[in-house]
Formats: C-alpha cells, sequence, structure tokens
C-alpha cells in the first residue's frame, strides 16, 4: 500500500477517534502464495509458501478504556466491543480482532482497550489470505503496542486458533505461519506437524511466478472446506484402526489393496489419494527451483490443480477454464492456490510469454463468462512489521 494511502488513513483515524497526544502505530501483514503443498497444512504435510505484497494495515492505539473501537475503510463502519467478546454477525469482521484479542488472553495476558481502524489492498475472496494477514496483523500490533512477551510463531498460532475457535473455519497453520515469519525474497518450507521451517531464496532468472484472479469470490466460513478436513480426519481414523502407525494422512504410504481395505468411501479414498500425492510433487517442485528445473516444477504445478480439481474437487468451472487455457497456451505450470472454489491462479512461465497470454486469456474467458479476469504480478515480500509515520 502506497503512504499517501496511509497517511490518509492517519487523517480518518484521527477524525474518528480523535487526536491525542499519542499518536497511533501503523503495522502492516503481506498476503501469500504457496508454491506447492495445498490442502496438507492441517494435515501435518510440507507446504512452500511466500508473503507477497498485497497488505492489510492497521493504526492502532491504547484509549485507556475497556472498549475496542474499531473501523474498516472497507466496510465503511464503525463498530464498538466490550467484554465478553462474542460472534457479531452484524459486522463479521470484527469476529478476528476479538478472536485474536479472547486467544492472546487465553494465554495469561491482559489486552486492554484500544481504537484500531484497518485498511487493505488485498482482494477479497482471491484466495490470497486477507482474513489471516487481518488476524497476525492484529495479534502483532496488540503485542508490539502493550509491550506483550509473544514470538512471531505463537502469534501465528493465536491467529489460526482465532479463525478455528472464534470465526470458525477449520484451517491449517500455513497461512498465519508465512505471514507472521516471512521475509523478502525468500519463501519457507515448512513441516506443518512440526513447525520446523527454513528460509529458501530462488533465483527465477527469465521466468516469473504471477496471479490471475477469477472474479470468484470464495469464502471459507461458506464453503465446503470443513467438510474437505471432515472427510480427511474420517479417512486417517479407518486407515489408523488397521494401520495406526501413522499419525497424520499426509505419511500414508499404502498400495491401493491395503487402502481398499480400509474400507474408505469414495469421497475419503479421493482426498487421500490428493494428499499422498501432494507429498510427492512437494518434493520435486523443492528439487526443481533449487535447481532450476522450472519444467519440472511447471508440470507438478499442473498435476497439483487437476488433482485439487478432480479427487479434492476444491475448484470450480471458472478456475479449471484458465488452468486449462494456460495448458494449451503452453505456459509452464499454473495451478488453484487457497482453499478452493474461487479465488487466484499462480501461473509460473517465462517472462516473455506474458503479453501473449494476457490478451488470449482475457478475451476467452470474457466470452465464457462475462467476466473480466485481473492479472497481478508481486514482489516476495518481509512479513508482519510496523511501518513508520
Amino acid at each position: 500500500m502506497d503512504s499517501l494511502r496511509s497517511k490518509e488513513n492517519l487523517n480518518r483515524f484521527e477524525s474518528i477517534f480523535g487526536k491525542t497526544k499519542e499518536l497511533p502505530r501503523l503495522f502492516q501483514a503481506p498476503a501469500r502464495i504457496n508454491i506447492i503443498g495445498e490442502h496438507v497444512d492441517y494435515l501435518g504435510g510440507i507446504v512452500l509458501p511466500a508473503a507477497i505484497d498485497f497488505f492489510v494495515q492497521v493504526y492502532l492505539r491504547p484509549n485507556n478504556t475497556a472498549s475496542y473501537n474499531l473501523h474498516s475503510v472497507t466496510y465503511n463502519e464503525t463498530v464498538e466491543l466490550k467484554k465478553p467478546l462474542q460472534p457479531n454477525s452484524k459486522s463479521p469482521w470484527t469476529d478476528y480482532i476479538s478472536g485474536v484479542i479472547s486467544e492472546i488472553e487465553k494465554k495469561g495476558h491482559i489486552v486492554p482497550g484500544f481504537d484500531l481502524l484497518v485498511d487493505g489492498n488485498i482482494p477479497q475472496g482471491s484466495g490470497l489470505s486477507s482474513s489471516a494477514a487481518f488476524e497476525v496483523v492484529t495479534g502483532y500490533a496488540i503485542q508490539e503496542t502493550f509491550g506483550l512477551v509473544i514470538s512471531r510463531e505463537e502469534i501465528a498460532l493465536i491467529g489460526q486458533r482465532a479463525e478455528n475457535n472464534f470465526v470458525g473455519t477449520k484451517c491449517g497453520i500455513m497461512d498465519q505461519f508465512i505471514i507472521a515469519v516471512g521475509k523478502k525474497d525468500d519463501c519457507i518450507s515448512l513441516n506443518t506437524s512440526t513447525l520446523k521451517y527454513s528460509y529458501h531464496h530462488f533465483e527465477l532468472g527469465n521466468n516469473e511466478f504471477y496471479l490471475i484472479n477469477s472474479k470468484v469470490k470464495h469464502s471459507l466460513k461458506d464453503s465446503a472446506y470443513n467438510n474437505r478436513r471432515e472427510e480427511c480426519e474420517s479417512a486417517l481414523v479407518k486407515i489408523r484402526a488397521k494401520y495406526p502407525k501413522f499419525t497424520h494422512l499426509y505419511e500414508v504410504e499404502l498400495s491401493d489393496k491395503e487402502l481398499d481395505e480400509c474400507h474408505l468411501t469414495n469421497e475419503e479414498l479421493k482426498r487421500t489419494k490428493h494428499v499422498t500425492s501432494e507429498r510427492e510433487r512437494t518434493k520435486v517442485v523443492i528439487d526443481g527451483l533449487e535447481t532450476g528445473d522450472f519444467k519440472t516444477v511447471g508440470s507438478s504445478l499442473f498435476q497439483t490443480h487437476w488433482s485439487l480439481s478432480k479427487d479434492f474437487e476444491v475448484s470450480c468451472p471458472e478456475i479449471d477454464f484458465i488452468v486449462d487455457s494456460l495448458q494449451s497456451l503452453g505456459v509452464t505450470g499454473a495451478r488453484m492456490i487457497g482453499g478452493g472454489f474461487g479465488g487466484c491462479v499462480l501461473v509460473l512461465d517465462m517472462k516473455e510469454h506474458f503479453s501473449k497470454i494476457d490478451a488470449v486469456l482475457k478475451k476467452s474467458y470474457q466470452q465464457k463468462f462475462n467476466v473480466e479476469i485481473d492479472f497481478y504480478k508481486f514482489q516476495i515480500s518481509d512479513g508482519v512489521k510496523e511501518i513508520s509515520i
């Protein structure tokens, strides 16, 4: 977000909440992409995310009261919250803040009253994780403002628990984690079972990643996301009844005959097939990026997409059309990213191909769906931080 917009929001903050001797502090959290490892972050899998330069920003200032006064620029709405904090059906965007406050206080901290203004340029419903960015920036701003001793990794876990327990989406840890610990020009490989992670720096040369927004807005809260998680959990229960050595679905290595003996439903079998095949693709992609074998990386991205579409069943006709078209146009690789049911496609291709892809796909998509898609170029950025004003 540009500095002019940040300054406008400072003026907006002071016009809504008043001026005091203490200036509000400005905090910023990025969006994220995940290169490989989709729908495995709640199943003990390895993921390869990076923070990117779309942001949620909050201004926060203590108000020496027992109230939390909140303003959303996006919704042009001001809401006052008091304890005990409850889900707010009239202004559901406040649930992310309430959830973070509640989870911080469960850890034994006290969160005094404050005034907060939030704004952002992450396209909502795009699958770039605006909700996780909101949770992480809120937790980080509270921690920094009130001098609480909470690590970045714990802020990520607080954000995840806020979404699980207060908002009601059973998301994994990946989004919040990369937003909390991201580093400019690096992605991380994160073991979501142990939370061990390492930074990876990749030189893309004449290649680039970019995003295509299908303009199909998804809401994980309202989608079949939780159903997919339940299907994976029930599959693991049945597998563990016969093979108790497996702690996570991601670890399962069984033949078709052995899986057949576990009496999985057709849906459970398909979900298991995606998760276990994604494990192998993730290894291939990490190796390929490190050695510059972009053709192999791209092939794995396509394989992941069609696995997500056919076996995990979290795509939609618009997204499948984009990926199928890109494959026909000869791009290096592409796949849906995020929870699914809409949002964005991640593309890996040669930089010189972009102008052709842009023109052809915009036209064909408009003709088929009567919607104009957006293309987003991005840079890999730092995680959550304070911005000096």
